[in-house]
């Protein structure tokens, strides 16, 4: 947990981070390679799969990230932070 963290809050660590970024910057990569309809059948397969991976891992790292927010809202007693809610969301 870094400092600037709020206590309790199971935080990813830089290297989480830069997995989101990584992960993220090799599925562009590999989405490049599939449209350009050079590979064999195989290995279009393989890369394909490897997308859905990689796809999963930063949806979970964004629904991490998107539970972290808090947004901060004025009350009678001063300002408090709450859990951000999104609209259509349940």
């Amino acid at each position: 947990m870094a400092d600037s963290d709020p206590p309790g809050s199971a935080a990813p660590s830089g290297a989480s981070l830069a997995s989101f970024e990584q992960a993220l910057a090799s599925l562009e990569a590999l989405v490049a390679r599939l449209e350009s309809g050079d590979l064999p059948l195989e290995a279009a397969l393989a890369a394909f799969e490897e997308g859905v991976a990689l796809t999963r891992t930063c949806t979970e790292r964004l629904d991490h990230a998107e539970r972290r927010i808090a947004e901060l809202v004025r009350t009678p007693q001063g300002f408090a932070l709450r859990p951000l809610t999104v609209e259509g969301e349940d």
